[in-house]
């Protein structure tokens, strides 16, 4: 891992967003990294969740690189765009320190993620790692070991969420339209939604899927890629068809008066497409009804 780390705060020093070089797996979850999209984010980063979990919903280990500072912290992560139903320990909350009452200068993002460690990095002959508050050189094996400790902490915590029949961790964990809902994401650009909208995302960060409002959140938001009017997903998750149109009017609605937005459109994504839903929609302007179809195989495994 301190090979991938020195290579992350190299790229983190020019224009290169491309991280798909990156690995995908670390330690049993899933890791991802992030320079900006687009255009370079003032801070870098790489997080590791559990497969329940995205970085833009939920909690876990974190490297956020503030380029201006030359500071890397490895964090006790929180979501900026959703507030996840857990958390972290309440112990991280009353001996830890956020990151924002932590550091000095311009904190843009993440600053109420706590820190674990945090490190100095020099620039001026390649990569040095230092102590933040020592200076003290920091090896490769303590780089790991550091993360190691963390990683491991963060999997306790997951693993009694998950054996908790009662927590959100465990409700999800295999919720079909999560699932779903992960899918359309993670393959947009092939979807019939990739060719007509793009997805929003604000200094590298997605913010479209469990888009927050004060009225909850949206399943996904994206935008129009000609004129930029926004369109409002929901998924019809285990409720009447009348919550689901009232649900996505509800969000129209405040999309509408916040965002200046007097043609937002509605998009439902169903299992099925039933009366209900038909005359529930008829007076609905601006919504339309996508179903959709799991094609599940079993294949024989020949030796």
């Amino acid at each position: 891992m301190d090979k991938v780390l020195l290579e992350f705060l190299e790229q983190s020093q020019d224009t290169n967003l491309k991280t798909a070089h990156y690995p995908k797996l670390y330690s049993d979850l899933n890791m991802k990294t992030s320079f900006g999209q687009g255009v370079p984010a003032r801070v870098s980063w790489i997080a590791f969740t559990s497969p329940e979990m995205e970085v833009s919903n939920g909690y876990y280990p974190v490297y956020l690189y503030y380029k201006s500072l030359k500071v890397l912290i490895l964090a006790y992560g929180i979501s900026e765009t959703v507030e996840y139903s857990e958390t972290w320990p309440d112990e991280i909350y009353a001996n830890e320190i956020r990151i924002k009452n932590y550091l000095e200068g311009d904190i843009p993002r993440y600053g109420d993620s706590f820190v674990y460690k945090a490190y100095k990095i020099n620039t001026e002959d390649g990569i040095t790692v230092m102590d933040y508050e020592s200076e003290a050189p920091v090896s490769g094996e303590q780089i790991v070991s550091h993360l190691d400790v963390l990683l491991n902490y963060y999997k306790q915590q997951v693993s009694i969420d998950v054996r908790d029949e009662s927590s959100t961790v465990n409700q999800t964990l295999f919720y079909m339209e999560k699932q779903l809902e992960d899918f359309i994401i993670h393959n947009w650009d092939n979807t019939e939604f990739g060719k007509n909208f793009d997805l929003i995302y604000e200094d590298g960060e997605l913010l479209s899927q469990q888009y927050r409002t004060k009225i909850g959140p949206i399943d996904i938001l994206a935008k129009h890629k000609k004129d930029g009017h926004h369109v409002v997903i929901e998924l019809k998750k285990g409720q009447t068809s009348d919550d689901t149109v009232g649900q996505i009017a509800r969000y129209m609605g405040w999309i509408k008066e916040h965002k200046n937005d007097d043609n937002v459109e509605g998009i439902i994504i169903a299992g099925a497409f039933d009366e209900k839903l038909k005359y529930a929609m008829s007076l609905i302007q601006n919504v339309e009804v996508f179903i959709y179809k799991v094609d599940f195989r079993l294949e024989e495994f020949k030796q």
